[in-house]
This record gives structure tokens, sequence and C-alpha cells, in this order.
């Protein structure tokens, strides 16, 4: 049974839910699910986790996500991306200078309340709203919060004076559940212009970055998948590490709470060199911990 999670190099014209279903049919397992959607269209990182990493999932979710991109200033679609249908054009007569451009993104940076696509998974009243897009039924677009850490240019734009366009790089690091078309779109909106997104890659997610990614084909050549798992220990390095004493494992097993000689809010515990459980402190009881996740059969 593999226990780790698998970095993969998403291709564009696939969706996250295809990796998972290759995956699944590579490693003969059912355990095996993804953290964070990609739109069929986005490439890159995708962590998949399989057997008992799959309690990590909604961890995965909480740690930043990171993308580089490129948008166009001149033209806007219902989509927010090249996928949907025109709704705007306005030709460019001079170029946006790259410092507008950065000084527009700077305003996106923080805690903000954004507005999905209308075409995006997110539900209302249990239907996806590109089910009522697709279907021409108006819907209230709900709002939600999310935090941007950094919205930046990362070259000089690209003006077009045939065209009226201005093409632009940017690079984006944001918390789970932001839409960087939206993102894209909204900066348009403040420039008094449509703006569209026209290309997005992954480039980091659930602590996992691009650089650490492998491509579907690979893994399924490779003769031996496993090579290129990432142990779930690998994922809680950033907690203090416990090696538990063969009583202590005794106890973890029947679910028992530890008294540990830490000052932590969590701990990785590890019995014969593998994360067994994590630990969370108690607000109230200084020193006594009791389960939060449990890997008992993480081999």
């Amino acid at each position: 049974m593999l226990n780790g999670i698998f970095v993969i190099n998403k291709p564009r014209g696939i969706t996250s839910g295809d990796v998972v279903y290759q995956l699944r049919k590579l490693l003969h397992m059912r355990r095996v699910g993804h953290a964070g959607t990609l739109d069929p269209e986005v490439d890159g990182v995708l962590p998949v986790a399989v057997g008992q990493a799959t309690k990590l999932i909604e961890r995965m979710h909480t740690k930043p996500k990171a993308y580089r991109g490129r948008g166009r200033l001149g033209l806007a679609t219902d989509s927010y991306d090249l996928d949907g249908k025109i709704r705007q054009q306005q030709k460019l007569t001079e170029p946006v200078s790259a410092q507008t451009l950065q000084a527009a993104m700077q305003t996106f940076v923080g805690d903000i309340t954004q507005q999905p696509p209308i075409y995006s998974a997110v539900k209302v009243n249990g239907k996806h709203l590109y089910d009522y897009a697709r279907a021409g039924e108006t819907v209230e677009i709900p709002t939600r919060k999310v935090h941007v850490t950094s919205y930046d240019l990362t070259s000089q734009p690209v003006f077009a004076a045939a065209a009226g366009t201005e093409d632009f790089d940017f690079a984006i690091t944001c918390s789970k559940g932001t839409y960087v078309r939206s993102l894209v779109n909204d900066l348009g909106v403040k420039l008094g212009l449509p703006a569209v997104m026209t290309q997005l890659t992954r480039t980091a997610s659930s602590g996992f970055t691009l650089a650490q990614a492998v491509a579907l084909d690979t893994l399924a050549g490779s003769g031996d998948p496993s090579q290129y798992l990432h142990p779930l220990d690998e994922f809680f390095s950033d907690l203090p590490q416990l090696t538990l004493s063969s009583d202590q494992w005794q106890q973890v097993q029947n679910g028992g709470w530890l008294h540990l000689a830490i000052n932590a809010k969590e701990a990785a515990l590890s019995y014969n060199k593998k994360v067994k459980a994590i630990y969370r402190a108690q607000a109230h009881q200084p020193g006594l911990y009791r389960p939060e996740l449990m890997f008992l059969q993480n081999n």
C-alpha cells in the first residue's frame, strides 16, 4: 500500500478528475484524491494524495498557491478566459505603462472580497455556476473572502497598436478559493478597460513546487511509480518531530492522550521512522496533547 503524495505536472486539456482516474488505474488503488482543482486549460502543480495521505487533503488546501500567467487588455469574455464568449472589446489607443499596471495590481494584495466567474465550479443551491451559465439561467453569484499575498507584473507589457491590445505577464501567490481569472478581470475594471486571462500555470501548491512535479506520462512509463512518491511525513516537516517510545506507541494506537515535554500547538509523532499521528495541544492543560490526525497504517 502506497501512502504519500504525487506532485503531478498536469497538462492542459484534461481535468483534475482525469488525473485522479488515471492514477487509480495505474496504481490499482481507490484511495486517491487531488488537492485543489485546476481548470482543464490550466497546467502545473496538482498534488494528488494516495492511501493514508488522503486524510491530509483538507490541510493541503490551507497552504498558499502560486501562479504565473498572462493577461490581455482590450478584450473581456464571460468566462474571464479565452474559452468564453466575447462580452466587451475596446481598442487601446496607447499603451498602459508597467508602473500603472503594477500599482493597480497592488490594490488587490491583502484580504479581499472576490466574485467567482459565472463559468466556475462554485455551487449555488446545489448546482454549479457553469450549469446556470450553460442553461442561460440567471443566478446571484456569491462573493467570497480570499487572501492575495502578492500580485506582480513579471515583464514589460507588450502593446500591439494594430490590434489595440496589450499583453502582460504576472505572478500571483494567494489562498485557496482564489480565482485568478477574476483577479485579471477585476484588474481591467480597476483600469477602466476590458481584460481577460489568456494563459495560467500553477507553480506551487500544498507546499510543493513545479520543480518537484512529474508528468503523468513519465509516471506511467517509469515501471515504479513509487520512486516519485513524496512520503506524507514530508508534509509535516515544519512541525516538531517526536519519536514515540513503545509504551507511547501503544497509547497512540488506542487513541490515548499524551503528556509531551514540548511547547507547540501541534507535534508529529513517529514510530519506526514513520509519522503515525499528529497531536494537538490542549489550550487549558499545558503539556497535554490529544489525537488530531492518525496515520497508523503509514508503513
